[in-house]
């Protein structure tokens, strides 16, 4: 099993877990892959809840960028409502998984 097998089956199980979601494999594969380096580095695999530079980074880069939303309210909206599936008080939210709920949140699956 690789290294990057072994990290979207603890996304996964985080997923089941910590969120109460199922996840869908191929899907958190893509995302995983589309985070790339950046999940083997222990601090950039990880999201801050309470680094607001952080947030907006994730807004700006992920869900602006990558998803290409528009930047509004309901950015900032989807991001503290995943952060709160996730767990505010859970210090490592992963963010493979923090982009997969996004993009779920979205319905922007085709992105991938």
């Amino acid at each position: 099993m690789s290294k990057r097998d072994e990290l979207i089956a603890k996304y996964a199980s985080d997923l089941k877990d910590k969120c109460g979601v199922k996840p869908d494999m191929d899907l958190l594969t893509k995302v995983t892959i589309g985070c790339g380096p950046s999940i083997y580095n222990a601090d950039a695999a990880t999201v801050s809840s309470s680094d607001e530079s952080e947030l907006a980074t994730v807004k700006k880069n992920f869900l602006i960028k990558k998803l290409g939303l528009k930047d509004s309210s309901d950015l900032d909206k989807a991001i503290d409502s995943v952060m709160e599936t996730y767990g505010k008080s859970n210090r490592n939210k992963y963010r493979a998984v923090v982009y997969y709920l996004l993009t779920k949140h979205f319905k922007k699956e085709s992105v991938y």
